[in-house]
Parts: C-alpha cells; structure tokens; sequence
C-alpha cells in the first residue's frame, strides 16, 4: 500500500512538477515584458506661441532675476547662430531650486513656450524602478527622442528623487543606475545640440556632486519666495481675470503675505473670489481679501465652545502678545489679535513688517522671543500658572534659540564659532555649553516678558476685557485702548533688546 502511494507521488513529482516549474517562468517573462511594456510613451510638445492656454512671460512674475537669465536660453534657441558666430555654447544643464511652490515648474513651461521649443516634462520618480535597468532605458528613450526633436527642452521635476548622492554601498542599486545613465547623458551633447535640460528641486543639498559641476547643471538659479513687489506682482497675475471692488489694495494685500510662496498667493486670490461668491457678490472686496489670508496662514475657522475660564486664559494669552508687540516698538505692525479659534490654535495675533527683512541682528532675535513668550508670561502674571496653550510658542522659541547657537555664533560665550554636530564631533562639555547658551537665552526673554507685563498690568487688563467682549480686535482698536502706553525703548536699550521685526499668526 505504501509502495503504490510513494509510486504515484514519485510519477506526478516527474509529470506536473516541471510543468508547474515552466508556468511559473512564463508568467515571470509575460510580467516583466508587461512592465516594461508600460514604459511611458514620450512624445514632444510642440510650444506654439499664439496658444492661449500656454504660458507666457506675462504669466511669470516676482522672480525677475530666474526670468532674466533664462531668457538668454530662449534667445539662444531661437537665433543660435547669432552664439555660434561667437563660440559660445549653450548651457546643457539649467537646476532651478527652492522652496516647494516658488514657481519652478511655471517659468520652465514659459522658457518652452516663448522659445518654440518641443517641450518634454517629466518627475523624477517615474525613472526609478523596482527592477534594475528600467530607469536608466526610461532615461536613454527621453534623450533619443528630446535629440530627434531638437530644439527641445527636458524637464525633470523633483529631481532629487533620481540625483541624490550615492552613499557607495551597493553600487548597482537601480537608482544609482538611472544616475549614471542621466550623468552619461548630460554629457553626451555635442555643441551644436539644441537641447537643454532643465531641473527642479527643493532639496539642493541632497543632489549628487556629480551632477551639479559644470558641463553638466552649468547654471544653479535659486527661486526664493518673492519680496514685497515681487507679490504684488504675482496677485496682479492672479487678479487679471477678477472684478476686483475699489477697496481692494494690492500692495497692502502684498505687505500682509510676507514669506509666502506664489503658490499660496495664487490660492489667496482663489479663496477670496470664493468668500465673494459665497456673499453673492458682484465684485472681490478687501474683507475677503483679509479672510483669505487667514485662512491660508491660520486655517479654517472652528467653532470650539470653551469655557468662561478658558477665554478668560485665551483673552491674556493673546493679549499679552498685543501688549508686547506695541511696548517692544513699531517695527513690526499689530494687525489684529483675535481668540476665534483657527486651524489648531484658540487664538492669534496677527502681525505686519513694515519691509521685508533678510538679516536680523541678535537683539532683534531676543527681541521676537520676548513677543513669543509673552502670551505664557501673560498667564503666569495674571493666574500664577501656566497652561499648554503656549505649545507652539515654545516650538518657535526654541527654534530660534537653537539657531542663534548652532548656525549664527549669537550664544553669550561663544561668539565666534557654529556648534552644529554634523561640523565635527562635540565633546560633551560642549554639548553641555551649547545647551546652556540655549537656555540663556529663551530663560532671559521670558523673564523680560514677565517684568514688563507686570509693570504694564492695566493695560493687558484692558485688552483682555475688550477681546471677551468683541473677541476680535483690529489695529485701531488696539491702538485707541494701548494711546496711553508708551513704547520700553529705555528698557530695550537695558536688555539689548530693541525692536520686533517679523510678522506672526500663532
């Protein structure tokens, strides 16, 4: 009986095991050729001028510096032999990089469109597999084609996906061989090529050095969100197709966004043509302006039902910000302060910089932490305890504080020196000396801010009545309540603390 049921098993081992063996190697080869079979289809753009729907240099604004340089690419695609006559080559390789929705992608569509150029785009990551050799045949197959169409433009968005540095562990990984094959191809160009390859991204410092050294990414042009001009140009863009009412200041609107990217601006202008619409309103008024700043920086307005003693502590939290913002100068303007809740935070003040600011002394920095800590002073001055409200607060200063130290040589000891860890190993005691000078600093504001809360007492009184009566309170109104304050410059000039410079919404 055993021997018949071994003889069976033995003869179907011999007859259906092979076959099985054979189906299993089919299926793998009909799935590989299916994957590579799904290798996208490139196929070139043509950029007509007279197209409505492409962009233009018109539909580019605040980066008109990025503008400028790329313009020479368009000159030199359009009359390459007005160069050539000069011996002058175009540049193979154009690295726009920035923060996340400062306009990259859009002034590489303008440069393919004002040029006349074919025009491929294309994400990083759609060249990197699974199986090793896709990517670096998905890049081979662009290049054929961008070179059969020339003049052609290539763009890769997101290029740090494919050209971050290689760590040299496993150097046949697919993504170091889509690297490879893309640095094989920046260099293949010949001079007379009229192909250009354009990248983005927002992680400069994790490409591959490689990739950045001339002759390959020849130019680097940083994209930064744009100045106070600059975004009044962008809302300009933005507005062109918008009724706007004749309250309605560009300038001003401009002067309330500072920081932000064109990106946000753009859904600035959408949000307040929703707020209109929303109203049944023929033309976008400046009150829909104002909401939709808020609602892009603070969020979407919540209905949160707290308790009297809970408003009680939000009214002196946020009036305690107030407060110090007005006794700590008039650099930076308060615009509002309000305990409507927002987003995650209860409440927020509001503030405006006169002008756009990009170097910052270190008594301005303690300067921004003393405003920062001054809704936790307020609750510690007026109830003798704190609350976790302040939790953002706290983020912000430690940030700033981290930095001063780490980056910027502003610690009180050590002036001339960074102490970040990636610069070279820290000795424990200089780990302990770095935290200390931390907490000098954030320890030192925070005091600051209790001293002059408690000297000017009345007056949070006051702002904390008026926001639990009104809950939200405007410049003028603050100001009226705050006529009879005058601003600390004595005491600022006593702590090496002078003036506030940047807006806030916390």
């Amino acid at each position: 009986m055993v021997g018949n049921w071994f003889h069976q098993a033995a003869n179907f081992a011999t007859t259906w095991l092979p076959l099985a063996f054979f189906g299993i190697l089919v299926i793998t080869a009909y799935l590989l050729w299916k994957t590579v079979g799904m290798m996208p289809r490139i196929r070139p753009t043509h950029m007509d001028a007279g197209a409505k729907s492409q962009v233009t240099w018109s539909d580019v604004a605040g980066v008109e510096e990025v503008r400028a340089e790329l313009m020479e690419v368009v000159d030199f695609l359009k009359d390459p032999k007005r160069y050539h006559r000069l011996g002058a080559k175009v540049p193979k390789g154009l690295l726009l990089y920035g923060p996340p929705g400062t306009g990259k992608t859009l002034l590489a569509k303008a440069v393919a469109n004002e040029s006349g150029a074919h025009f491929y785009s294309a994400s990083a990551s759609s060249f990197v597999e699974m199986f090793a050799g896709l990517g670096a045949a998905r890049i081979r197959k662009l290049f054929l084609e961008a070179r059969k169409n020339a003049p052609a433009i290539v763009f890769i968005d997101e290029l740090d996906a494919v050209g971050a540095q290689r760590t040299g562990h496993g150097f046949n990984r697919e993504q170091d061989q889509t690297l490879n094959q893309l640095l094989v191809e920046l260099d293949g160009f010949e001079g007379a090529e009229q192909v250009v390859v354009m990248g983005a991204s927002n992680r400069i410092q994790d490409l591959d050095p490689a990739l950045l050294r001339p002759g390959r990414f020849d130019r680097q042009m940083l994209v930064p969100p744009p100045d106070l001009a600059g975004r009044e140009a962008i809302l300009g863009v933005h507005t062109r197709s918008k009724p706007l009412a004749a309250d309605v200041d560009l300038k001003q609107v401009a002067r309330q966004t500072s920081g932000l990217t064109g990106a946000e601006l753009a859904n600035i202008c959408n949000e307040a043509a929703i707020f209109a619409g929303r109203r049944r309103e023929a033309y976008v008024t400046r009150p829909d302006f104002d909401n939709a700043i808020e609602r892009v920086v603070a969020g979407l307005q919540q209905k949160k039902v707290l308790t009297d003693k809970e408003r009680r502590i939000l009214a002196y939290h946020e009036g305690g910000h107030a407060l110090m913002a007005h006794l700590m100068g008039q650099v930076s303007e308060l615009q509002k302060v309000t305990i409507v809740s927002r987003g995650e935070a209860l409440g927020y003040t509001l503030h405006l910089p006169e002008e756009d600011r990009y170097l910052h002394t270190k008594e301005e920095l303690v300067d921004w932490m003393v405003v920062t800590l001054a809704g936790r002073a307020a609750e510690e001055v007026v109830f003798g305890r704190v609350t976790n409200g302040a939790a953002n607060d706290l983020e912000k200063v430690t940030s700033i504080a981290r930095s001063m130290v780490f980056e910027w040589g502003m610690a009180e000891s050590v002036t001339s020196r960074t102490m970040r860890a990636d610069n070279y190993a820290l000795s424990e005691e200089t780990k302990r000396l770095r935290d200390s000078e931390q907490s000098l600093l954030t320890d030192g504001a925070y005091t600051e801010a209790l001293r002059l809360l408690k000297k000017h007492r009345v007056p949070l009184d006051r702002i904390a009545s008026a926001l639990l009566e009104k809950e939200t309170l405007v410049r003028d109104e603050v100001m009226a309540i705050l006529s009879d304050v005058e601003p600390e410059s004595s005491a600022s000039e006593t702590v090496g603390v002078p003036r506030v410079v940047a807006a806030r919404a916390d």
